[in-house]
Order: C-alpha cells, then structure tokens, then sequence
C-alpha cells in the first residue's frame, strides 16, 4: 500500500465537477478516499480570501487543481485577458494558500498548449522552454505553466511536495458540446450531428486540416492523475497521452462516418490552423509511475457519439464558423 494511501485520505479537487473532474472523482472515490469538490458558486478560486476560507473548511490532505477556463481556438482568440489572468491567478493563489495549511500533496494538471508551436515530435518534457506557444492559445498555455515555476520553486525553498502533469486533448462522454466553447472532437460531432438532422449538403470546418492532434479518453487520464498522486514524488513534468496522433481532416472523416453524415467537407483556409503537429513523449509516465492508455480511439470515439446522441436533445442553430 502506498504511503500516500495509509496517511493521506482528504483529497480536494478543484474543477471537480467538471469534465475530467467528474471521472477523476470517481476514480478517487473508488478507492475510498474522502473527496472534496467545491463549487464555483460558493468559493471564486480568483480570491485569496476565498481560497483560504476553502482550505480552512475542508482541511485537505492533497488537493488535485483541476479548475481551469478552458476553450477552443475560437475562444482563446475571442478572450485571450480572461484565460490567462484567471488560469493563472487561480493556480497562484491555490498553491500558497495549500503551502501555508500544510496540504502534503499538490498535483498540478497542466496543458499540452503550453508547449512551443515548433515543438519537435514527439514532445519531450525537457521542450517545455524552447519557444513560445502557439499564438491562438498563448496567453493560455503559459498561464497554466506558471503552476509548473510555482511548484518547483516551491520544492526548492519550503519542500514543498508539488507535481505537474501535461495532458493532451481529452474526450469523452460528458465532454463539452458547446459549439462556443468546445474542443475539437465535440465541435466536430456537434456540427455533422445538426448537419445530418438538418439534412445540410456541406459542412464548413476551420484551416486546411493537415495539423494532428493526439487524444486521450478521459477515463484513462483520470487513471493516470490518481496513479500520479499516490505514486509520484518529483519535481519534473509529465506527459499524459496515448502518443499517437491523427490529422484533423482524418478525424473530422472518422467523425462523419460514425455520425452517418455523408455530405462534403468544405474546409476554410483562410481560419487558423493552430499548432500544426502533436504528439507526446510518453515514456516518462510509463516509466515513473507505470501509466499507459487503454481504450482504443474508435471505442471512446463512440461511446461520446453515444453520450451525446442519448444526452442532447435538442440543438441549437450552428454558427456560421465554429472553430475547431
């Protein structure tokens, strides 16, 4: 049994009503962990006063910050201020206030974004510094790494027990289908699903659709942060992923035939692509703390089209550019 296990049972997950939230606390509970997720509307994570007043209230043994304001391209384009100010301050006041209560435990859920634009591939860990992010998600992508500078620095002044994790893009049943707001898989199942209700001949997608992507399941992600937390003690970042990667045009294609929308994919090139290429490195998450994805791309591709198609009920007039 891990030392973490016998010692340490009050676990806080900031974010924990959300998407990966939901499964990281199930899997926590699982294991018979107390858990601990507060809610936006009672704590605002932006205050110091307030994140104190949390910490005092449930007086956590580890806490796991999740809480983030998240987006697609077209979001961070729309609201680059707000996602770098309050991911940022966010993660800032979280990591002091849990150092001055003495929580033993800090993991820190990172971004794939924060890597530079021409990271080589597969992204190593050790590329983190070697250029500036992506421009379309920047702002973001740094603020989130901040929470990496805090926490080594942390380690090295007070001892204090900080980890950092990197997942990819992530996906799931119970992923956001805002087509204001969401990624890319949901974005792309959203549009094909209202084309095909609303029998459209086309439907029009963002860039050329040559950059990859690589995704995660987000049931295999929240294995991973839960292995993290009971079994990783250093300083250094770590990749979450499958590395593996598809192109967007392959996967809008996928996203289409399992919809069953057999119309013509028009895509706009005069849209940003993002970050032409990525993929992880995953050998430090294997090697560290023996995590590997299971589920197969096509098997959690499929049960979110599920989710989705059984969850959604109605839909709501696509806009005429929905970034991807």
């Amino acid at each position: 049994m891990h030392i973490l296990v016998m010692q340490s049972r009050r676990i806080l997950v900031t974010g924990g009503a959300g998407f990966l939230g939901t499964y990281v606390v199930g899997e926590l509970q699982q294991k018979n962990y107390e858990v601990h997720v507060p809610l936006h509307s009672d704590y605002d994570l932006r205050s110091r006063a307030q994140v104190e007043q949390l910490l005092a209230a449930t007086k956590p043994h580890c806490i796991i910050h999740l809480a983030a304001v998240v987006g697609g391209i077209g979001a961070n384009r729309r609201s680059p201020g707000t996602f770098f100010f309050d991911n940022a301050i966010m993660g800032i006041h979280l990591m002091e206030q849990a150092r001055l209560a003495g929580v033993e435990k800090f993991v820190s859920v990172g971004t794939v974004c924060s890597y530079p634009k021409h990271t080589p591939v597969p992204f190593h860990e050790e590329s983190l510094w070697d250029g500036y992010p992506e421009e379309t998600n920047a702002p973001y992508g740094i603020a989130k790494k901040l929470a990496l500078v805090q926490g080594q620095a942390y380690r090295q002044q007070y001892g204090f027990n900080a980890i950092y994790l990197i997942p990819v893009n992530l996906f799931g049943p119970g992923d956001n289908f805002d087509p204001e707001t969401s990624h890319v898989i949901p974005a792309l199942i959203y549009k094909f699903s209202c084309a095909l209700c609303e029998r459209k001949r086309e439907v029009v997608l963002w860039g050329d659709g040559m950059p990859t992507r690589e995704f995660l399941y987000v049931k295999d992600a929240a294995r991973a942060l839960v292995l993290a937390l009971e079994t990783y003690e250093k300083p250094d970042p770590v990749n979450i992923g499958t590395g593996k990667e598809i192109s967007i045009r392959e996967l809008a294609e996928v996203i289409a035939a399992e919809v069953g929308f057999t119309g013509k994919i028009v895509w706009d090139t005069t849209k940003p692509n993002g970050q032409p290429r990525r993929r992880l490195d995953t050998a430090r998450a294997l090697r560290e703390f023996g995590f590997q994805a299971t589920t197969p791309f096509i098997d959690g591709l499929r049960a979110t089209i599920q989710w989705y198609a059984r969850h959604v009920a109605s839909h709501t007039p696509v806009p005429a550019n929905v970034a991807v």
